[in-house]
């Protein structure tokens, strides 16, 4: 779209818009007034309706520009009256060349990839090589159009989820677009070309509401799970730490004396990593409740392997066997609605809300920033909040869950 804008250097205006697809800025000796803007706009709409109908003359509009001889070629008396195809071609002669979308994906990806983690890594990857590149692949990259972009989000619409009945989600959908609107957006940076994802939103998704469990519940679950996986849930459930911190979790990050997990690594798809954000690197507080659950893991663990949660090689826990052979298999059991192991992190989060913890406090055991998230996410069990450290969380476990605390104390002696 063309527009008018301003050169703060020299306080002159500027004519910017778009030729056979190529971006022109004009400079002016207008100062930036009202008068001026009105007086450019009407040259600005005389412009854009002779390029709409092709005999738009760059010369003389512009004599002394530099742009003037790339487009004499295409001087009204060639142009006049030319079919669409005509002018396309002119178009795509005077534009500057780019590079077919598969070669800069792989120069972006190349570029970009260290900035992310390994995880993040395979994700883009795996889209980028089993659907960007395949749609776009062998289009110049400056040659893809809006309706192009629309046309795949459509399709992808209507695809089917891998190893599901249902079609791709909306949220699935928009993690597939993104690197294409940010190889373009790039490529548009460099190459001079206006960006043809300009206006298109995400698609909407839908607020999905945290589903935890209820103390009552974890309680339940505490007690009925198999003896090598209680001190493990105790931990997930009483701390709010992620699947890859407690997966990642190792006996040097440990610090009994002053009562302080630290989280600094984390494992993600068998693979050690940081963590998920710089405010995911943090210290939680142990309640007593998880400080007695660790000190009985360490009896079993310590000297069989770094990592406090393992498996009888030494090695860390695979998410996809642990929440398979015992997650689900237990809430099946106890008839508890069945629900990811994440739902953990939201448990600790809503109890430390209901015992009147400070939020600040709160969103630092989780690792974020700011308490706007906590607000957001767990608005509904948000009650009265005076407190400013743990200790209404350690009289709520020591009422409810006495008895648990205790057997966890006299297995540890």
């Amino acid at each position: 779209m063309a527009s008018i804008q301003l050169r703060k250097e020299t306080g002159t205006l500027i004519i910017d818009f778009y030729f056979f697809g190529k971006r022109c800025r004009e400079q002016t000796a207008l100062t930036d007034t009202p008068a001026n803007r009105k007086r450019l706009g009407k040259v600005l709409t005389r412009i854009e309706e002779e390029i709409s109908l092709g005999t738009f003359n760059y010369r003389q509009f512009f004599p002394s520009s530099k742009n003037a001889a790339k487009f004499d070629q295409v001087a009204p008396d060639v142009a006049i009256g030319v079919s669409a195809q005509a002018v396309s071609s002119l178009g795509e002669a005077v534009q500057n060349p780019t590079p077919l979308f598969k070669d800069f994906a792989d120069t972006w990806f190349g570029e970009k990839s260290v900035e992310w983690r390994t995880s993040h890594q395979k994700t883009v990857r795996d889209d980028l090589d089993k659907r960007l590149v395949p749609r776009f692949g062998d289009q110049a990259v400056g040659s893809i159009t809006k309706a192009d972009i629309l046309a795949f989000r459509a399709d992808l619409a209507k695809a089917q989820a891998r190893g599901k009945q249902q079609t791709l989600s909306n949220p699935r959908i928009n993690k597939i677009l993104n690197p294409l609107r940010q190889i373009l957006c790039e490529a548009a940076d460099r190459f001079d070309f206006r960006t043809p994802y300009q206006n298109i939103k995400q698609l909407k998704v839908k607020r999905t509401d945290v589903d935890p469990f209820s103390l009552e519940e974890v309680k339940k679950i505490i007690a009925s799970v198999r003896i090598d996986f209680k001190q493990y849930f105790t931990v997930r459930f009483f701390t709010g730490m992620r699947t890859g911190e407690v997966h990642g979790l190792k006996w040097k990050y440990v610090d009994f004396e002053r009562r302080l997990l630290m989280v600094r690594e984390t494992i993600v798809d068998n693979e050690e990593g940081l963590p998920k954000t710089d405010s995911s690197l943090r210290d939680i507080q142990m309640s007593q409740m998880v400080h007695d659950a660790l000190k009985i893991q360490e009896t079993g663990t310590r000297h069989l392997s770094e990592y406090v949660f393992c498996n009888s090689e030494g090695k860390p826990l695979d998410y996809k066997n642990v929440t398979n052979r015992v997650w689900r298999p237990l809430l099946r059991h106890l008839g508890l609605k069945v629900r990811r192991p994440y739902q953990c992190r939201h448990t600790a989060a809503t109890l430390w809300l209901g015992s009147g913890e400070n939020p600040e406090w709160i969103a630092r055991q989780l690792g974020h920033t700011t308490t706007e998230m906590l607000f957001r996410v767990y608005s509904r069990y948000v009650p009265n909040l005076t407190r400013r450290d743990g200790s209404a969380f350690e009289r709520l476990l020591t009422a409810v869950i006495g008895d648990g605390e205790k057997q966890l104390t006299t297995s540890a002696k």
